[in-house]
């Protein structure tokens, strides 16, 4: 089990299970993530990605099995207490608005966080500029800080979702096909992006992703999903030589080599 590799793991799920009209999406799935370390969760289409994604977030409630956050019981919580117990979401369509500028969006996301959302529309301007400036430091962005999202190239709107996400000041970041829409290139930049301020941070990061460069280059574990269940656990070079893997994603990518 993954809580036994990880003494104090920051997210740990335990049994999880989920139906849908009597199948079982996902099946007694166990997984754990440290503080500062990338996880990737992979798996061919229906595997029950996204559902153990939606459990873990609040989206969806668990059949059976419990959902911890810093060893505190949070299963079930809707998403709204989770963001403010520290789990961040980023999913696969971008969520900026699009008629506001760069650090406004940020700004909004501050603002929320501080339970003041309703002095931003008086004076948007001025409240968290700073402090928006600073996270669009941080994600590459801060001289885009004026620019209007509606002009935005895809990839800069990627990482403005991610300062999004960091204005939460997550503990835990879910990042649901993070990199879908990219350019191979800017793919591998926004996953180095995530994972080193992972680590500088401190932050779990747990991701879905089908592009198997990227997960291997940036992710820390691997956890795969057939079926519901975990099919195989464990480092990059180990995932990679896993018969057991290899013959699921026979065709899909796996099996070439990555360096």
């Amino acid at each position: 089990m993954p809580s036994g590799t990880l003494p104090h793991p920051l997210l740990e799920a335990v049994g999880l299970v989920k139906r849908f009209h009597g199948v079982e999406a996902v099946r007694g799935v166990d997984l754990a993530v440290a503080a500062g370390e990338a996880v990737a969760l992979i798996g061919p289409n229906g595997a029950g990605k996204t559902t153990c994604f939606n459990m873990i977030g609040g989206q969806l409630k668990p059949d059976a099995g419990r959902v911890r956050l810093e060893a505190r019981d949070v299963t079930g919580k809707p998403p709204g207490l989770l963001w403010r117990r520290g789990v961040g979401r980023s999913f696969q369509i971008t969520a900026a608005f699009a008629s506001m500028t760069v650090r406004e969006n940020v700004q909004i996301a501050l603002h929320a966080k501080a339970r003041r959302l309703w002095r931003f529309f008086g004076r948007m301007s001025e409240g968290f500029k700073g402090e928006a400036e600073a996270i669009l430091e941080r994600v590459g962005m801060r001289e885009q800080a004026e620019r209007s999202c509606a002009i935005l190239a895809y990839g800069d709107l990627k990482r403005i979702e991610l300062a999004i996400a960091l204005a939460g000041e997550p503990k835990l970041l879910l990042m649901d096909e993070p990199t879908a829409g990219m350019a191979p290139g800017e793919r591998l930049q926004l996953m180095a992006l995530a994972a080193n301020l992972a680590k500088r941070d401190g932050i779990a990061v747990l991701f879905t992703e089908h592009d198997m460069d990227v997960v291997f280059a940036h992710a820390d574990r691997i956890i795969v999903l057939d079926r519901g269940a975990i099919l195989a656990q464990g480092a990059p070079q180990a995932i990679r030589a896993d018969p057991a893997v290899r013959a699921v994603y026979l065709g899909t990518g796996l099996t070439r080599e990555h360096r």
